[in-house]
């Protein structure tokens, strides 16, 4: 049986909460202030919600039209009250069970706010199962139009929406990652003047020892890949990820995963993660190492999931990480510049 493509669009919501500490400048709304603004939106919304589900799409293109407007309406309830969702996410329990493709989101969300109810206040509780209710039922409502247009998705992230922001994101008091000039992920040639990754001495999920020197300058290039067990649009690339592994060996090159959770070799979180990667058929190196290490404190400093890397054979970071999904085109696409750029820099 063949599942719903739900991880790219798990992506575009998922990633207006993960992105918010590391990418954006947000004002919190605190006291009477958010809760006036809350109430506002919540009106708003339940007319809106209510309008958007009503309608009957009559074809795909119509289709389209509608699954994008579904797709605005949750990523505007995540762009609001950004402080409440950072804790929300930075809070999710380990041992929750993974979000996979077909699961609700709004259903998880609800799950992963229980999970870290103590965090808030009785009114920002509230605030957000009322959001993550909504959320629920326009998930239902997509995977309803995903059933009867199967293509729907895929066209949707072809498009780019779940990517870009749009103008409409600056009012939301929300940035999304601005799309870089050709300057901002050019790396110069000169390694005085580029990052290093971490130095770090770990071990892969087998247990076998790995060496950050060894493995960057055994490969013309590394893409390293940050993930954890219970992130969907994390688990929903684990395929494209394996496949893009399988691109780079021919030149010369590899990818491998971290998994957040399992740093320290946490062996129930190792266990976890590969029965994950199993499902997926996901065969590339996975590696974790001491979260005290420089690359553990590097791993601890990322906010959001998934985010990837490109390292050239000296340990050099190449341009500025991939935050998010590398499924969506114009995503795939920074990511093979930044491997060319670093294939470049290996034949110098």
């Amino acid at each position: 049986m063949k599942k719903r493509n739900s991880a790219g669009r798990l992506l575009a919501i998922l990633l207006v909460a993960l992105l918010v500490p590391a990418m954006t400048a947000c004002s919190a709304k605190d006291g009477d202030q958010m809760t006036e603004q809350t109430e506002q939106t919540e009106k708003t919304e339940q007319s809106e919600t209510g309008s958007v589900t009503s309608d009957e799409p009559q074809n795909e293109e119509e289709a389209l039209a509608l699954y994008r407007e579904l797709m605005e309406q949750e990523n505007k309830i995540l762009s609001e009250n950004t402080d409440l969702w950072e804790k929300v996410y930075l809070e999710a329990d380990k041992g929750m069970a993974m979000l996979e493709d077909g699961k609700n989101y709004g259903e998880f969300l609800l799950k992963t706010i229980e999970a870290a109810k103590d965090q808030f206040t009785e009114e920002e509780l509230k605030t957000l199962q009322s959001e993550a209710e909504k959320i629920s039922e326009l998930e239902s409502r997509l995977t309803m139009l995903e059933e009867k247009y199967p293509e729907v998705a895929q066209k949707y992230l072809d498009s780019g929406m779940s990517m870009e922001a749009d103008s409409d994101d600056a009012d939301s008091g929300m940035s999304m990652p601005a799309d870089s000039d050709d300057s901002s992920t050019e790396t110069s040639s000169d390694d005085s003047n580029a990052q290093k990754f971490p130095d770090f001495e770990g071990k892969d999920l087998d247990g076998n020892e790995v060496k950050s020197s060894e493995l960057f300058a055994g490969n013309a290039v590394t893409v390293v890949n940050f993930w954890f067990t219970t992130c969907g649009p994390c688990v929903g690339e684990l395929s494209e990820l394996d496949a893009l592994n399988k691109e780079l060996e021919g030149k010369g090159g590899a990818l491998i995963g971290v998994n957040s959770f399992t740093l320290d070799g946490d062996k129930t979180a190792i266990s976890e993660a590969k029965d994950v990667l199993t499902k997926k058929g996901a065969t590339y190196k996975n590696i974790w190492f001491d979260s005290k290490s420089e690359a553990g404190k590097f791993t601890s400093g990322l906010y959001s999931y998934p985010t990837t890397y490109v390292v050239d054979k000296n340990g050099n970071i190449v341009g500025d990480p991939i935050v998010g999904s590398i499924t969506g085109k114009k995503q795939m696409e920074k990511l093979n510049k930044l491997i060319d750029q670093a294939l470049a820099s290996s034949k110098i």
